[in-house]
């Protein structure tokens, strides 16, 4: 699965600001700044604040974190077993059971835009 603009799904922790971006400065306030709520590319903050939101979103989804490795997660329901591997904006899900890996698939897109890529090859 792909997760569709990573970086701006990551809220911000910290005031951020910015010039108005070329095209869509507003005439009236042109010496005014723009304060971030979300993450943008570029920022050096981007990376760290979409990782703590996917954190939170795999919180909820019940997956735990692997101690020794902190792109890798699990969730076990019953003999259902499914692993989550993160890379960047990428997820692999691994699974033994079809219904879980639908379920994991909704829960997700309910708080990101997604793209299914379909089998890893």
């Amino acid at each position: 699965m792909d997760i569709k603009t990573t970086f701006l799904n990551g809220n911000l922790s910290e005031d951020v600001y910015m010039t108005q971006p070329e095209g869509f400065v507003d005439l009236k306030n042109a010496r005014k700044v723009c304060r971030l709520l979300k993450s943008i590319y570029g920022l050096k903050q981007a990376s760290r604040s979409w990782n703590f939101r996917f954190n939170e979103v795999v919180k909820l989804c019940v997956f735990y974190k692997n101690a020794k490795e902190p792109c890798v997660y699990k969730k076990v329901n019953g003999s259902a077993l499914i692993f989550l591997v993160l890379y960047v904006d990428d997820i692999l899900l691994i699974r033994n059971d079809i219904p879980l890996l639908n379920e994991v698939k909704a829960s997700f897109r309910k708080s990101f835009s997604m793209k299914d890529v379909g089998e890893a090859s």
